[in-house]
């Protein structure tokens, strides 16, 4: 399930509180400058620190490519 575009212009990491990439396609979260993914379960972004997992730089990368994608914020 797609995150709202409303809801998108709200979100941040939760620690360093900078944009996250929003990888459409595998509905996750990832904080690109600490390669840390945070997971959306049934359309809600689960943004605690305690469930986010890190992700090597190969999934990042990938994550990162995805064409439906975005970065949260409101400028995005």
């Amino acid at each position: 399930m797609a995150l709202e575009p409303f809801l998108l212009d709200l979100l941040e990491d939760p620690t360093d509180h900078q944009p996250l990439w929003y990888a459409a396609g595998k509905d996750v979260l990832l904080n690109p400058r600490t390669n840390v993914v945070y997971d959306v379960r049934e359309g809600i972004p689960v943004l605690l620190p305690a469930e986010a997992r890190p992700v090597d730089a190969a999934e990042a990368a990938s994550l990162s490519a995805d064409p439906a994608g975005r970065f949260t914020g409101p400028a995005n």
